[in-house]
This record gives structure tokens, sequence and C-alpha cells, in this order.
């Protein structure tokens, strides 16, 4: 699992590849919390979350997001999940996460 982040137009976009499961959900937790941090500090209004890369997130991942969703909310922030594959999409469906977080179709920060 990689992750990265660069802050345009106002938005912070972290972008994951690879897969989020047992071996790589807490450097995936370590990740999502600095993001929030560097956000909050940029007194930026979204951290949008580029999954067009993630293959796959497992039930461990999932709480990550729940645990991210709750500091974000705290730190006055919205998390968007965007351009998820169909896997990913799926994923989300059957967890209801397509209910607790905005996803995009696309990373486009312009809309």
């Amino acid at each position: 699992m990689d992750f990265s982040c660069r802050s345009t137009d106002g938005i912070l976009v972290a972008a994951v590849h690879g897969r989020v499961d047992e071996s790589t959900w807490e450097a995936f937790a370590d990740q999502m919390s600095g993001a929030i941090d560097q956000a909050a500090g940029e007194k930026l209004s979204e951290l949008m979350l580029d999954l067009s890369n993630l293959a796959y997130m497992s039930s461990r991942g999932l709480r990550v997001l729940t645990i991210a969703k709750r500091r974000a909310d705290t730190a006055g922030l919205t998390i968007t999940l965007a351009a998820p594959n169909e896997v990913m999409r799926e994923i989300l469906a059957i967890s209801r996460y397509d209910k607790l977080f905005h996803i995009s179709d696309s990373v486009d920060t312009g809309q």
C-alpha cells in the first residue's frame, strides 16, 4: 500500500494505491491520521481520498475510514471518496459506506 498527499484548489487529495488489508491497515490508519492533521493545519475544508488505484479494502480498512470520518467531522473537514473502481464501489455499497461518505466519480477538484 502506498499513500501520497497533495493540496490543490483548497482540497487535500490523498491517493491510496494497492490494497488495504490485514498487513497494511495500520499504515493506512497512520497515513489517514496524518492527512487529517495536514488538512486541518492548512485550514482546508475537504479531504478527498483518491481510490482510483485501490484494488481492495478489508473490514479493517473500513474501520479506519469510520474513525477518520469521526476525526474529520470534529475538525470541520469533509471526507470525499473519489473514483472507486467497481470492486471498491461494491465494497462501499455492501458496507453502506456509500451512505456515510460522499462518493465522487472522479478526482477532479474543480467540481
